[in-house]
């Protein structure tokens, strides 16, 4: 098979036309330039080859697609965005599943070319629980949370085995059909919640959205002893399950405190975005 850097000619032409250009662009402007003019490219006939990048990838099957981004990682060639959009453009999670078996690059590729899948939820909990990698372990548990229902049981199991537990419990504060074991499970795991983990446990009431959970919230924030940063999340859930919390609190003492307020900075509600 054969295999062409498009990356590298693309950036070989740009250092040319740099060359040609030695004015150019401002660093700014370059930010809206590089992608426009690799857009392009994209379009652009390269003459050894006889067609375009785009083009070269639209010919091939999707077997060969796969085989292309298998061969390229292999062999250490950079994968071009016109590969990746070309296996975007299709339906083929059914064979880019088997990557999520394959060497830490393909598992890499096949997360972000497959996504939030329901086909992948196996493998998808598969790497979760076995995976050496934290970044893998998070893109799996952000793409798993939008099918919890659907591994609810599974996540149950894992959760009481003590396997990636703060994991499970992200899952399962996002499943959707009411289950009181799993609201006692949240609540308990938040009333038993050290410092480390309080603001984690926090948004997991909060995302499960059970107001049953706001006295517990509010009790926690009552604490002198808690830190400006917990409280503020505690603060957060509490408005989340639609609650508020307005007593006057002095964290003059705290460093983290003194830090937020010498930069300036304005409180951010990290629950916003919740789903």
């Amino acid at each position: 098979m054969k295999l062409y850097d498009f990356d590298g000619m693309f950036e070989e032409k740009l250092a040319d036309y740099i060359k040609r250009n030695p004015r150019g662009y401002t660093e700014k402007q370059w930010e809206d330039v590089i992608p426009a003019m690799y857009a392009k490219f994209g379009d652009t006939v390269v003459r050894s080859i006889g067609k375009t990048p785009n083009q070269f990838y639209a010919e091939q099957s999707d077997e060969e697609l796969v085989a292309s981004l298998r061969a390229h990682l292999k062999k250490g060639v950079p994968v071009s965005e016109y590969l990746c959009s070309a296996i975007e453009g299709r339906d083929m999670e059914h064979l880019l599943i088997p990557l999520l078996s394959g060497s830490e690059d393909e598992i890499a590729y096949a997360l972000n070319l497959i996504g939030a899948s329901k086909s992948a939820l196996p493998e998808y909990m598969r790497l979760l629980i076995s995976s050496e990698s934290e970044d893998v372990r998070n893109t799996c548990v952000d793409y798993v949370k939008e099918f919890a229902d659907d591994v609810k049981e599974e996540a149950l199991k894992y959760y009481k085995s003590g396997v990636r537990s703060e994991y499970m419990l992200e899952i399962l504060s996002r499943c959707k059909e009411r289950d009181e074991d799993i609201f006692e499970m949240l609540l308990a795991a938040f009333r038993t919640a050290d410092d480390g983990v309080l603001a984690l446990r926090a948004s997991y009431l909060a995302a499960y959205g059970d107001e049953r959970a706001l006295p517990y919230l509010t009790d926690r924030i009552e604490d002198e002893a808690i830190s400006y940063a917990d409280f503020q999340d505690l603060k957060f859930a509490i408005e989340a399950l639609g609650g508020t919390y307005e007593k006057e609190r002095d964290f003059s003492s705290d460093p983290y405190y003194d830090l937020i307020k010498s930069h300036g900075a304005i409180d951010i509600d990290i629950f916003k975005d919740i789903k």
